[in-house]
């Protein structure tokens, strides 16, 4: 193990400098919009703009790496996103920033493609859930240190937007550098989402309010922590709260879900995510300590519900089905994550920064309660039939492939798995809706064959 990841240290070298620049800007949009006083509405539709830029991305970017190859994308990328994030500062108009969040995306996406669809290549195939697994861990640590990058004095108001700007170009250089074999072209995902909710509706839930959840943190959560006063060190620190919180608890929250009824963990996560986020709330006027660790504990339970939602789909897919199905749960989340700093930012706007809790205690408190019925709907998987838990975090579909039992061949019989979600408490389950799913599914496969 220890020989295979010195063969793709360059690859994690490089995404992890990438993540420090995106990291920084990401944040520092808020900030220095709430600065400039755009207002919390407008803030939210930049925010967003990165999300639709991510989701865009994921469409753009396959045929271009086909047409050029994987290194010349990744140049074009970062030179397409330094650019962006040193445009920030050349001209501040939220039009002009909506369009820089958008190019930020895609070109952070594609960033993410070429390394992961390396890391994919790169890694042996016992070994490609670990090198997932470790690979997610670098990315959130990168992102909690990027957050300390705020307390960088910028006196002139451009340093920081520069400082992002080094860092995604400064990720050329281990990646341009590499010896290694290209990989084989990412395929664009493709979705049916009709099939795949009637296979598991919890699992596409559960991912669209994760989206939802998600990116009004990374997108709102900088301009809340200064609308309840706190500094700019104050802001760095409740982000980077959050993430690590995020980066511990990931794991063993996933290690219970392989013991127990994965829906039971998500429901417990769920429900609280909702309690911490109130409890924050209840101590807006307090202590910033108390509030710093309340934050600590939300991204200890809230960042594992697309992992568990991802996880608690595939527990009802069978071999083969996996890497479609897995591309297609990233288009609901892309979906929800576009959405989540819009409404964040309406809420701020019209009932005042405490509301931003106020929405991600009720989105996360509804996902709570559908799993709850979801519950009494339906049988649940057999643990011991349970797939394994992979730590997840926002991703772009070429690092998919590493997802255990993604490569695996699909089976000739069409009957549903154990614990279908498909399959009532009481009465003969149905074939129709897998029978879709595997329709649907044969089709995109051979779809993806073409490339």
């Amino acid at each position: 193990m220890v020989r295979e990841l010195q063969s793709i240290s360059s690859l994690l070298f490089g995404i992890a400098i990438v993540l420090l620049g995106s990291g920084l800007l990401g944040t520092l949009v808020g900030v220095r919009a709430n600065q400039e006083q755009f207002g919390p509405a407008i803030i939210g539709l930049i925010q967003s703009a990165f999300f639709l830029g991510y989701v865009l991305g994921t469409f753009f970017c396959p045929p271009l790496i086909k047409r050029v190859g994987h290194i010349r994308v990744f140049a074009t990328m970062a030179a397409l996103g330094s650019a962006a994030a040193m445009g920030f500062a050349l001209w501040i108009h939220p039009l002009w920033w909506a369009i820089l969040r958008i190019i930020s995306g895609i070109s952070i996406v594609g960033l993410y493609m070429v390394v992961e669809s390396w890391l994919n290549e790169q890694s042996s195939h016992h070994r490609r859930g670990r090198v997932f697994a470790i690979y997610m861990s670098i990315t959130l640590v990168a992102l909690g240190l990027s957050q300390f990058l705020l307390l960088i004095e910028d006196s002139q108001g451009f340093i920081r937007f520069a400082l992002a700007t080094v860092f995604i170009s400064l990720a050329l250089i281990p990646v341009a550098l590499t010896q290694m074999v290209e990989p084989k072209p990412v395929p664009a995902p493709q979705s049916n989402l009709k099939a795949l909710y009637s296979v598991s509706p919890l699992g596409v839930v559960g991912a669209l309010v994760a989206g939802l959840a998600s990116s009004a943190f990374w997108g709102m959560g900088a301009v809340f922590a200064q609308s309840i006063g706190l500094s700019v060190s104050g802001t760095s620190a409740f982000m980077s709260a959050v993430i690590f919180g995020g980066a511990l608890l990931l794991w063993p929250v996933g290690h219970l879900s392989d013991r127990w009824d994965r829906r039971d963990v998500l429901i417990v996560v769920s429900l609280a995510s909702a309690a911490t986020a109130f409890g924050a709330l209840m101590v807006l006027d307090g202590s910033v300590v108390v509030l710093l660790l309340l934050a600590f504990l939300y991204g200890g339970v809230s960042f594992p519900v697309y992992a568990l939602a991802v996880a608690h789909l595939n527990d009802h897919l069978k071999p083969g089905e996996v890497l479609e199905a897995t591309r297609s749960i990233l288009l609901v989340y892309g979906a929800g994550s576009a959405l989540g700093p819009v409404v964040a930012g309406f809420c701020i706007a019209t009932w005042g920064a405490p509301s931003f809790l106020e929405y991600l205690a009720a989105i996360l408190a509804l996902l709570g309660l559908f799993g709850l019925y979801r519950t009494r709907r339906s049988a649940p998987v057999p643990v011991e039939e349970q797939g394994e838990f992979v730590p997840m975090v926002r991703t772009s579909q070429a690092a998919l492939e590493m997802y255990p039992g993604a490569d695996l061949e699909p089976e000739l019989d069409l009957k549903p798995s154990a614990g279908s979600e498909e399959k009532p408490k009481t009465g003969s389950p149905s074939n129709a809706s897998r029978t879709d799913l595997d329709a649907s599914l044969s089709y995109e496969q051979k779809g993806n064959s073409s490339l």
